[in-house]
């Protein structure tokens, strides 16, 4: 069973975008969007949940991932393909 991925995303964010594709080329079928730029309440939400304000934010399971940035490394590392196993 493939672990649930949520992402904190606006809808113009191209490290939004190119995260969903490095997920989608990983074999990701379906990734929750939290909009943070439709309801400014979410934001404080991530910025609850993470410390960070910028979006992307990548939730694998319960596991933090981070931002783009932080996606690629772990991807690059091999670790992205474990967490996907979940």
């Amino acid at each position: 069973m493939a672990a649930k991925v949520r992402m904190y995303s606006t809808q113009t964010c191209p490290w939004c975008q190119r995260a969903e594709m490095l997920l989608k080329l990983r074999g990701v079928t379906q990734i929750e969007h939290i909009r943070v730029d439709l309801e400014p309440g979410l934001r404080a939400e991530m910025v609850a949940r993470t410390g960070r304000r910028t979006v992307p934010q990548i939730f694998i399971g319960e596991h933090h991932i981070g931002g783009f940035d932080d996606l690629d490394a772990l991807d690059r590392a091999g670790g992205l393909a474990p967490l996907l196993q979940d």
